[in-house]
């Protein structure tokens, strides 16, 4: 029996955009390209087919009242007249959603004569394709406020490929990273603040954390990663440099320029402890970065020299990055004590380390960065067992003269008692002085 309607939908099955950066060998490559990928520089936008066409059609039966129907339902209607009643065509829609950049093959000159187009159907209800259609608007929005394709596409994938409850649950996460985020930074700038003294803290690893936290930020830059990622890395990146100007005691001005302060003998013993570990750690370092960055060159493509200089370095900082956080687990060994760490603020790090372990598997992110969050969990672990095994007593004060991060606290406390007792006790003095001189002239 031939069916008496049609439902017509369209779709662009061609889009313009930016093409996918060529990696080629650096070494033994072709002269020719070589040149043509120098001459080419600026970017030419290029026509690419879309290899999937998601289909979705409504197929709950719904019964709806024609005045209150809403506008995002009703430009998806089309109303059919059976004599005196009045039907809609089935619900048919293109999502756009599951139209992912990566299903994108471009057309050029070298590619392939046939392309391969996959349609796929699936039954869909009301309130999905509500949320669907309303999220693909959200998207166009950011679209106009500069948010790049890139980003957007990230978007899609959370809402298309991965499940409701994990969705849920990132969401959930992604509240909590960010509240932890900001606690972080909040303690850790207020730990360094009124830092005096660098005595039990490891300056070298403040290098090196300022360091490696250049490099990843520009890493993932290079590889236009999320910038649910991007973001916190940068304002990481400015922290570190700041604290290096404490740890090192900087100071800036038009008038000297820049001057080092000098360090005590207690911090010059901590200086010796964290030498001692770097020897350890030099002699492996340089090798193992030297044959990572010659292997990568011989037998993986890169885009530019660039790409290469940047990849190799983020994936020597991340692979050796646990082994410049042993230097502060060295010093802590040494001392025997870790009253003098930031435990506030490293504890909501820890939280969010194991916060980035979900993100690791629902964020797209370079392979490197993934397992560098799996890296930070042993380390904050390993401090865990040390604040176990070296317990801080907040009432004594250390062999450096120096106590835990609530000392300052507890001392204003203190402080206010003792006032507040000194205070009494001076009026109590004073009522005894008046009764005695009351006593006198009664007695004369």
């Amino acid at each position: 029996m031939k069916a008496t309607w049609k439902v017509h939908v369209a779709a662009p099955m061609i889009v313009f955009q930016e093409p996918v950066a060529k990696t080629f060998q650096l070494l033994g490559e072709e002269e020719e390209e070589k040149e043509k990928g120098k001459k080419k520089k600026v970017v030419e936008l290029a026509a690419h087919f879309r290899t999937v066409l998601p289909v979705r059609i409504v197929s709950e039966p719904n019964r709806f009242v024609k005045t209150r129907v809403s506008g995002e339902l009703s430009d998806f209607l089309t109303i059919r007249r059976d004599s005196a009643q009045e039907s809609y065509l089935p619900i048919m829609f293109i999502d756009e959603m599951s139209m992912r950049s990566k299903h994108l093959e471009e057309i050029s000159s070298d590619s392939q004569a046939t392309v391969n187009l996959t349609v796929s159907y699936e039954p869909t209800s009301v309130a999905k394709l509500l949320l669907l259609t309303s999220t693909a608007r959200s998207t166009h929005q950011l679209m106009r406020h500069g948010f790049k394709d890139k980003d957007i596409d990230e978007l899609r994938g959370l809402f298309t490929e991965t499940s409701i409850l994990l969705l849920m649950i990132t969401f959930f996460v992604s509240t909590l990273h960010l509240l932890f985020d900001a606690l972080a930074f909040k303690n850790d700038i207020s730990f360094w603040k009124g830092r005096k003294s660098m005595v039990g803290l490891s300056t070298k690893t403040l290098l090196w954390r300022c360091f490696s936290q250049t490099i990843i930020f520009f890493y993932l830059f290079d590889q236009d990663t999320s910038l649910l990622v991007l973001i916190p890395s940068g304002i990481s990146t400015i922290i570190e440099y700041w604290k290096v100007t404490i740890a090192y005691k900087i100071s800036i001005s038009f008038r000297h320029g820049i001057r080092f302060g000098s360090h005590s003998a207690e911090e010059s013993e901590t200086d010796s402890i964290d030498s001692q570990a770097m020897r350890y750690l030099s002699f492996l370092l340089i090798r193992l970065i030297i044959a990572g960055a010659i292997y990568s060159l011989l037998y993986h493509p890169h885009k530019s020299w660039r790409s290469w200089i940047l990849e190799t370095s983020a994936n020597g900082v991340y692979a050796l990055g646990f082994l410049f956080m042993l230097p502060q687990l060295f010093v802590n060994y040494k001392l025997k004590s870790v009253a003098h760490l930031p435990w506030r603020a490293f504890m909501y790090k820890a939280f969010n380390t194991f916060i980035d372990d979900l993100f690791a598997f629902v964020i797209t992110m370079p392979t490197a960065h993934r397992m560098a969050c799996f890296r930070d969990d042993i380390v904050f672990l390993v401090y865990l067992y040390q604040k176990w095994l070296y317990p801080v007593d907040y009432t004594r004060i250390n062999e450096f003269g120096e106590g835990g991060e609530d000392d300052k606290k507890k001392d204003s406390e203190s402080k206010e008692a003792k006032e507040g007792g000194d205070g009494i006790q001076k009026k109590i003095q004073e009522k005894e002085e008046s009764g005695e001189g009351g006593a006198r002239r009664r007695k004369n």
